[in-house]
């Protein structure tokens, strides 16, 4: 049975303990959620060195870095390293989305070398596949997309993003809409090509009780993926992203029937004023089911810096109710990232979700900025340090200058908190802790 089929039945798994145990709540409470459907569990039985987590209603917020390869750049060892890097920097998942080199190997070595839950989009290998096999991805079949899925979820792959909802009407309302950038999803672009020259309906729409069967079997979430996501401000929140929505909606219906767990992707770029609507749209056409944002990006201009722009509507979008942030690195829309690229994009993600975290009242969110405020009055510098979200560079900057303790280097004699012990005779040792 799945984690929703023995939820349904009463039973609290392993893996429902776990994720109650790292949220600090009631068993009992995870398993309703995950029964109800508004929290998931991804945790395929192959994937033997997971450590479980929970995604949705009541959980702390989490944060997903994506990493793999390219044509340009297809170095197993590159990956490992970002691998690496999405474990010290405390990513709550991960997701390989390799399109270059032996993507069936590069998957297999990152499993196994991933504590985290994985998720993947199995559209990218079945189309890379069919154009190297077949000529053009357009000559990929429905047998080829399948037998892609199930031989990831063999492999012990977690979640899946799956463009259920890019379809024959989807296609039509992009025509009439008018848009400015289109389709900037990589595998909704994928499946468009391959609808329009073929003239038939999505094989993951059309045989969606196929997909629904693998996903029972291996226990794989489905993320429903937005192929229609606007990839730039002037095309949030239209109607071809609403419609693919409305489907999507229907479709997690279909899959808590058939016994298997769902989240819904959400947009890609949104004006910060559209943010917390198309949450509350999401949740409401989606019953719940844990929404999972791309960002989302507040403005088309941050090429560089695309993490900033990335975490400022995460904040907004996971404190109006977004449960999963998919992080986004400096280099998005420019190249593919590297290890320090994922650890900067993962950190931003992570302030992101830990900010919305302190105004849904997750427990210990605000503890610990609590404990930071104390260490700083306390001038108590390690424990500052240790308290950061980057340890690590948190003790570089604060010993560039200065390695002596006290005071910073930016105030030095100077500092409001030392004046304030000296002139008002305020013990800090006496500090509330």
């Amino acid at each position: 049975m799945t984690q929703l089929e023995m939820a349904r039945q009463g039973i609290v798994t392993p893996q429902m303990k776990a994720v109650a145990e790292r949220e600090a709540l009631d068993a009992d409470s995870v398993r309703c959620g995950v029964a109800d459907g508004s929290i998931v569990i991804p945790a395929n039985p192959a994937h033997v060195t997971l450590k479980p987590c929970g995604i949705g209603r009541g959980l702390s917020t989490k944060v997903n870095a994506n990493i793999g390869t390219s044509l340009d750049c297809a170095s197993l060892e590159v990956e490992l390293e970002k691998m690496r890097a999405v474990i010290e920097y405390k990513s709550d998942t991960a997701m390989d989305l390799s399109t270059g080199g032996d993507i069936s190997a590069i998957r297999r070595a990152i499993i196994a070398n991933c504590p985290l839950p994985l998720g993947t989009v199995p559209i990218y290998q079945a189309a890379i596949q069919a154009a190297g096999e077949r000529g053009a991805i357009v000559n990929m079949t429905a047998d080829d997309i399948f037998r892609v899925i199930e031989e990831q979820a063999r492999d012990g792959v977690d979640f899946m993003t799956v463009h259920c909802g890019v379809t024959r009407t989807s296609i039509e309302h992009l025509r009439r809409q008018g848009r400015l950038t289109n389709v900037v999803s990589r595998g909704g672009a994928f499946l468009l090509g391959w609808i329009l020259h073929n003239e038939r309906e999505n094989p993951l729409y059309e045989q969606y009780d196929r997909l629904l069967e693998i996903a029972r079997d291996y226990d794989i979430t489905l993320s429903l993926g937005d192929g229609m996501r606007p990839g730039s401000l002037s095309d949030a929140t239209d109607r071809c992203q609403i419609q693919e929505l409305l489907t999507l909606g229907e479709l997690v219906e279909r899959a808590w029937k058939a016994g298997v767990q769902v989240m819904v992707e959400g947009p890609g770029h949104v004006p910060l004023d559209q943010i917390v609507a198309n949450v509350q749209l999401q949740k409401r056409i989606c019953r719940g089911a844990p929404f999972y944002v791309l960002g989302p990006l507040v403005t088309d201009v941050g090429a560089g810096y695309d993490h900033i722009s990335a975490a400022i509507g995460g904040a907004i979008a996971a404190a109006a109710g977004a449960d999963f942030l998919c992080y986004v690195t400096p280099s998005e829309h420019l190249s593919l990232p590297d290890a320090a690229e994922v650890r900067d994009g993962i950190i931003g993600a992570r302030i992101a979700a830990h900010a919305a975290d302190i105004v849904k009242g997750v427990k210990g969110a605000a503890e610990w900025d609590r404990r930071m405020s104390l260490a700083r009055r306390n001038l108590d510098w390690e424990e500052q340090i240790q308290l950061s979200m980057d340890p690590h560079k948190a003790r570089r900057l604060h010993e560039r200058f200065t390695d002596k303790g006290g005071t910073c280097s930016m105030c030095g004699p100077y500092c409001a908190m030392a004046l304030v012990e000296k002139y008002l005779g305020i013990s800090l040792a006496k500090c509330p802790r």
